[in-house]
């Protein structure tokens, strides 16, 4: 079995960063409790400004979509509205395993 990792980031307005990240952290357990997800987490640049980066690693394509039907996704979006600038999303699945890598360079 395949698993999905997305990879998300949302850019805060400058005057919204605090907003923002109080938000995203109360949507973490939300996220980690969904059925197939093995990983959920929340990153912030290192010099406390607007990107925020979501990696995340479902199970199956089909549980991550579900997921993204369910009524705390839109609620979130919500709650963040006035504080997001920009939200970018992509869908991966992994090349090789962390400890190829150095193999294949």
């Amino acid at each position: 079995m395949t698993n999905i990792r997305n990879g998300a980031n949302s850019y805060a307005n400058a005057d919204k960063i605090d907003l923002l990240k109080i938000e995203l952290l109360q949507y973490i357990d939300i996220c980690r409790a969904k059925a197939g997800c093995i990983q959920y987490d929340l990153q912030q640049d290192n010099d406390g400004s607007a990107p925020f980066s979501f990696p995340e690693i479902s199970e199956m394509r089909d549980l991550w979509q579900t997921h993204g039907n369910a009524p705390h996704p839109a609620a979130n979006k919500v709650a963040t509205d006035s504080a997001v600038k920009a939200f970018t999303r992509n869908e991966m699945t992994q090349s090789a395993e962390p400890s190829a890598i150095g193999e294949i360079l």
